[in-house]
């Protein structure tokens, strides 16, 4: 991961990659990346029910925690993986949180450089993993992005439809069955989140929606 290592995963360096929105890289073989699901309407239940446990164990540790990912965005097709996000006062260090995490099944997946700046954590250890939890600093660019990215797609019905058209197309074209097809299919969506942030920033500002880079 430190090739990739951005100075944003959702901020103004929109022409660095982002790799924290695609964390699904760890080494076993056996992980299948590429299988999506249809939309489960119970999804945003199992996340409510794994945030009460996740804030019940870290207390104030905790600044915020939200759904993320794929499953956050209703009626979106997804790999069945619940993704939240806990906003930490500071990640310097976060052992406390990973112990803590630990008890409640959590497996510390180390990413090299990465780690400083959204930690994973992945549970069960082996596929198929069912929840995965990300670290961020609250008020941070990452922590934004992210947060930004969901809720444009929630929103925009017709830009959600295009994500999972190219999340379909990545996944026939990369069986995620090794490192480098995984870290195709992940960076195959970059241009798209690039696209989704600036666009979130445009109307933000009541600028006219910026064309797509290819």
């Amino acid at each position: 991961m430190t090739r990739f290592m951005p100075d944003l995963i959702d901020s103004d360096g929109i022409n660095q990659p982002l790799p924290y929105f695609n964390v699904q890289r760890w080494s076993s073989a056996s992980v299948k990346v590429t299988k999506l699901s249809a939309y489960n309407p119970k999804w945003p239940a199992h996340y409510t029910d794994e945030a009460r446990r996740i804030l019940g164990i870290l207390g104030s540790h905790a600044a915020r925690i939200e759904h993320v990912g794929s499953t956050a965005v209703p009626g979106l097709m997804a790999k069945p993986v619940i993704d939240i996000q806990v906003s930490v006062l500071s990640l310097s260090p976060f052992e406390r949180c990973r112990e803590l995490l630990a008890q409640l099944g959590y497996h510390f997946v180390p990413l090299g450089e990465f780690d400083n700046v959204y930690p994973f954590f992945t549970r069960p250890l082996n596929w198929p993993s069912t929840h995965h939890v990300h670290l961020c600093e609250a008020e941070s660019a990452v922590e934004r992005d992210h947060l930004v990215f969901r809720d444009y797609l929630r929103a925009h019905a017709d830009v959600a439809r295009q994500y999972e058209a190219l999340k379909f197309e990545l996944a026939a074209r990369h069986h995620g069955l090794d490192l480098a097809s995984r870290e195709m299919y992940s960076l195959g969506k970059t241009g798209f989140v690039r696209h989704v942030l600036a666009l979130a920033a445009a109307g933000a500002a009541g600028l006219p929606a910026p064309s797509r880079k290819r």
